[in-house]
């Protein structure tokens, strides 16, 4: 394969800056057009739940990189544009505005949405995905004031936590059991749970909401409360968290390989991150690529956007890359700092090592072949390289230790 002489990147998220610096680095210097939905330059969406929400950081810290970055590398970046078709016959990409892009190679990396339930006043909710979100979010967090999050997976904890730092009562709507039970498993879940509500969050599981109250009833209007079966939970701000949806419907509409949301949704790409057309690669959480220990997976984490975009990035340049590493993530709630390895189940047997009264250990997902699945480190730190080590090997479960 010649080396591309035109490369267009639609998403101005992590994956496709990243994508962006390392063809760069690598020392491509043929065109490079960046076309990006939202008004700023791209940046990285964790402290939108985290500190930046917090306000301990500015959004300037966010960013991947100045203005002046992109002038010195020669990168056109079409910001407040959206793409609007692709013809992969001819090879190019339809911009908002009437403008026509060609390219010879194509990285989709638009990321995923918010979901938003089927419910009465649910355009009336506040969602997180931009700095705009989490502005208006960090803006309703007053103190005194009333918080409720729908959803209790690992952003409407974050935001839970956020509310009681900012004086808020908060509570926590969550449909399953117990919130993240299928990937934390009951014991690991339940201490989350237990350590939220030691901090005045209120927890309610098994929980189905059947609407969101509205001023005036009406359905764009400003949240008053939640309805469930139970009544009505009064809220000043209502933030609905449960989940995202990979952003396929211009690769849909120009007929690459998109996955059902059965199947984990995403446009299918191989372990090099290429498409079912050969000039068009996919990075981020928009992609359900083949990982080569863990086979087909959608990852919607930062640091699978920043390891995606480069090797979607060699790959377009003809270099022999794979998608071969394990994911990772990492949040902090209160106390509870943790990093987290590999891709667990909830069949698997989860053994701590450590102590959970002391918010200090390692927990170890391990499957009926004693083959190590998973680990996550809480308040353990700078274990990253020893847990990728362990993960994905066999062991004799009462050989697992806390590292230390």
């Amino acid at each position: 394969m010649s080396e591309p002489q035109k490369i267009v990147v639609i998403g101005g998220g992590l994956a496709g800056a990243t994508a962006i610096t390392t063809l760069r680095e690598e020392g491509y210097t043929g065109s490079i057009t960046l076309v990006g939905a939202e008004q700023h330059l791209p940046y990285e969406r964790p402290p939108l739940s985290k500190s930046y929400l917090a306000g301990d950081k500015a959004f300037s810290d966010a960013l991947v990189h100045d203005q002046a970055w992109y002038d010195d590398n020669d990168v056109r970046l079409l910001t407040s544009t959206e793409a609007t078709g692709i013809d992969l016959a001819a090879r190019t990409v339809s911009v908002s505005g009437g403008e026509t892009l060609s390219y010879d190679a194509l990285l989709l990396a638009p990321g995923a949405e918010p979901r938003v339930p089927d419910l009465p006043g649910a355009g009336g909710a506040s969602y997180l995905r931009t700095v705009e979100d989490s502005d208006r979010i960090k803006e309703a967090f007053v103190a005194g004031g009333r918080a409720v999050m729908i959803g209790g997976g690992w952003i409407g904890l974050e935001l839970a936590a956020a509310a009681r730092a900012a004086g808020m009562e908060a509570t926590v709507l969550e449909l399953a059991d117990l919130p993240l039970g299928g990937v934390l498993g009951e014991q690991l879940a339940q201490y989350l749970v237990d350590l939220h509500r030691q901090h005045g969050v209120d927890v309610r599981t098994g929980v189905e909401v059947l609407g969101i109250e509205t001023v005036g009833g009406q359905p764009d209007a400003a949240p008053t409360g939640v309805r469930t079966a139970d009544g009505v939970e009064e809220a000043d701000v209502v933030v609905v968290a449960i989940g995202a949806a990979p952003r396929v419907a211009l690769a849909e509409q120009a007929g690459l390989g998109v996955a059902a949301p059965s199947d984990g949704g995403g446009i299918t790409v191989d372990q090099h991150l290429r498409s079912t057309d050969p000039q068009v690669w996919a990075a981020g959480d928009v992609a359900l690529a083949v990982n080569t220990v863990l086979g087909p997976l959608r990852v919607e984490h930062w640091d699978n956007a920043i390891r995606q975009g480069k090797a979607a990035a060699k790959s377009m340049l003809g270099q022999e890359v794979s998608y071969d590493w394990l994911p990772y993530f990492f949040t902090d709630q209160f106390e509870f700092g943790m990093e987290y390895v590999g891709h667990g189940s909830a069949s698997d047997t989860v053994v701590i090592r450590g102590s959970l009264e002391d918010n200090e250990f390692i927990a170890y997902w391990v499957d009926a072949d004693h083959r190590v699945s998973a680990a996550m480190a809480v308040n353990i730190w700078e274990k990253d390289d020893q847990l990728r080590e362990i993960v994905g090997t066999t062991v004799n479960p009462a050989e697992l230790t806390d590292l230390r």
